[in-house]
């Protein structure tokens, strides 16, 4: 199974998780991306969205105008198309893929359904945090054949990290 997905309650630490595995295999190129709450008086107000190598977009927050909503967030579709797009075009050397995360918020995007179902189908791994809850896409990635699942919880970070580090490394050297 060369599809790794990363679960677990929100604030848990999976993209903690996503962005040190992606540190750990730089050397083999990866492409991808990894969340970022905005925080505003002490709760949360948005989110953005930043690719491997430090180029950030805001992806959500309250105060944005669109018509694509989330809960209580509007989300800037075209903003981060544009990054998914700058950030999967040029992946002809990539080893792997990270993408963090595939949540409702993202899921509004169908050019974002589409990529996560290609990455899904490529040759190459994908190390994915999923939606803890959700239905539609979140759920049918879940239930697919190629993809195994990794829980993560507040008592095992550390051991999810290294079990995580030798499966792709497994995965990579096939």
């Amino acid at each position: 199974m060369k599809n790794i997905l990363i679960t677990g309650p929100a604030g848990i630490g999976k993209t903690t998780l996503i962005r040190r595995l992606s540190e750990i295999f730089k050397e083999f190129n990866p492409a991808g991306f990894y969340t970022s709450e905005i925080t505003e008086d002490g709760n949360i107000a948005g989110y953005s969205v930043t690719n491997l190598f430090g180029d950030s977009k805001l992806l959500a927050h309250t105060s944005l105008k669109s018509k694509s909503v989330s809960g209580k967030y509007h989300i800037d579709i075209k903003g981060f198309e544009a990054l998914l797009e700058a950030i999967f075009s040029r992946d002809k050397k990539t080893g792997l893929y990270f993408i963090d995360e595939i949540g409702k918020i993202e899921c509004q995007s169908k050019k974002f359904c589409k990529l996560i179902g290609d990455l899904l189908n490529a040759d190459k791994p994908l190390i994915a945090s999923i939606s803890e809850k959700g239905t539609g896409l979140i759920q049918e990635i879940k239930k697919r054949e190629d993809v195994k699942l990794y829980e993560i919880t507040s008592h095992n970070p550390e051991q999810r990290l290294k079990e995580l580090t030798m499966e792709i490394r497994d995965l990579l050297l096939d």
